[in-house]
């Protein structure tokens, strides 16, 4: 592909005004043909995807961002990232042929069929200004094509290579130095080697953010290299059972604040508080949703890292059997220096609140049983005495008399019911039709006389009926 001042449609800059209605009709075609696709489910799934030719090979960096980012194609500015970028030939150097590809700074090319990387020189003509590349779910599977792309673009910071089929592939350490620029490297479901991860933690100097979800990891290895500068580790849907392998990234990421390790089926976490302290002690958050911890202890020992201040535990075998007020009360009194679980921030109240409840609920425990927690909260409440008991549901039944001139009958009466049902019920006691009583309530407890039951469709609740009160029912008078 020639890097030369014509215009994608073959017309020189002299004449474009020639084709401009031509152009303008070609974008109109492509445009209705696209909503075709898409009506039809065939477009792509995810925002930015083109749909590949059928190309057993795969197809090249270069040819897939000269068709998605034509001018035709990609002719107006849609918001930050996404738009695209013009720049004038008297702007500032760094992509020449910008004013010919209209690329942002942003470039989304995932499910594109890409899998090499096309002519060097003209990826770093085009993409001198960009900084964050999505190459997921395509053909890729060679480093060496990878490291061809990347190193073209100096100023990459986020490299996302997901679901390219990277498994059993080397990357020779010469090929590694071109990610060196890139600080959010995302390397989920590739089944890349745990070597590699290593090695490209080594070459990529200042790391901040990884992602290494679905990789099929059930052990890693630990570096002679430790990546001071990575905060953000994201290793869920792997098979890390056992915390001697979760152990081993405090050594190779000793300045990591956020560990994402949620469905690994993690057993227990093993470590001392002195260990736990001196491998993760600048870690802040940690989730570990739906791993398989089921002790007390091994919540209590959240507590042993000294920065954590959020945690993320939903779906662990040890919480089942509580609701889940008491699965979030419980740990939040077993947790007293988290300000965020599962999301939601602790406030001050809600904290005292747990606290509380967690001395109520261990009271009765052996004291063989009760957790460490329990004492030193005794020592800060008290030894709280349990709640009473209050039923705070609506009564269903009420005893009431029954009067109807000389006659009293005693009735036991459902609350639910309306004026109109209790009517019915009557017709039997009092020898009346419904249409000929009169209801009247009256309050045994009240001072004030009786009340007219006149509204038919009024439940009888709403009266606060109580046992020992009192229905006159008085004929109507023709």
């Amino acid at each position: 592909m020639s890097v030369s001042p014509t215009s994608h449609s073959g017309v020189r800059p002299g004449h474009r005004h020639k084709s401009k209605r031509r152009r303008r009709a070609a974008v109109v075609v492509r445009l209705r043909q696209t909503s075709l696709q898409a009506a039809e489910g065939e477009a792509a799934h995810q925002e930015g995807a083109m749909e590949p030719p059928e190309d057993k090979d795969g197809r090249t960096f270069v040819e897939v961002i000269s068709e998605k980012y034509s001018p035709e194609n990609f002719p107006y500015r849609r918001g930050p990232g996404m738009g695209v970028v013009v720049v004038s030939t008297g702007g500032p150097q760094g992509s020449p042929m910008k004013d010919r590809l209209n690329l942002p700074s942003v470039l989304v090319l995932n499910s594109c069929g890409i899998s090499r990387s096309g002519d060097q020189a003209e990826i770093a003509a085009f993409c001198a200004h960009v900084m964050e590349l999505d190459l997921s779910h395509n053909k890729l599977q060679d480093w060496h094509e990878i490291s061809k792309i990347v190193s073209n673009i100096p100023n990459l910071e986020f490299l996302n290579l997901s679901s390219n089929p990277l498994a059993g592939m080397t990357l020779e350490p010469r090929w590694a130095e071109a990610f060196s620029s890139v600080r959010r490297l995302v390397l989920n479901n590739t089944q890349v080697s745990w070597d590699t991860v290593l090695l490209l933690t080594r070459e990529i100097p200042e790391l901040e953010e990884l992602f290494l979800c679905h990789n099929e990891y059930s052990s890693v290895s630990p570096s002679s290299v430790a990546c001071p500068t990575l905060r953000l580790l994201h290793i869920t849907d792997n098979c890390l059972k056992d915390w001697a392998e979760v152990r081993k990234f405090g050594s190779m990421f000793p300045c990591l604040d956020t560990l994402v390790m949620a469905n690994n089926n993690l057993s227990s976490i093993q470590d001392s508080k002195d260990i736990l302290q001196r491998l993760f002690p600048k870690l802040r958050s940690i989730n570990l949703h739906n791993s398989g911890l089921n002790q007390w202890e091994d919540i209590e020992k959240l507590n042993f890292f000294p920065k954590l201040e959020e945690v993320r535990l939903q779906g662990i075998p040890l919480l089942q059997a509580y609701t889940n007020a008491e699965r979030r009360s419980l740990m939040i009194a077993q947790l007293p220096s988290i300000s965020l679980l599962n999301g939601s921030a602790v406030t001050d109240s809600e904290r005292e609140d747990a606290e509380r409840f967690f001395i109520r609920y261990y009271l009765d425990y052996p004291e063989e049983e009760l957790p460490y927690r329990y004492h030193s909260l005794v020592n800060k409440y008290g030894k709280l005495e349990p709640l009473a008991e209050i039923d705070l549901r609506p009564r269903c039944r009420a005893q009431v008399e029954v009067h109807c001139e000389e006659k009293v009958e005693q009735l036991s009466i459902r609350l639910d019911q309306t004026v109109a049902e209790l009517k019915k019920q009557l017709t039997t006691v009092v020898q009346l039709s419904t249409n000929s009583m009169r209801l009247y309530y009256i309050d045994k407890g009240s001072a004030f006389g009786p009340e007219e039951m006149k509204y038919n469709t009024r439940a009888l609740h709403s009266y606060s009926i109580q046992d020992g009160d009192e229905i006159l029912v008085v004929p109507k008078t023709k």
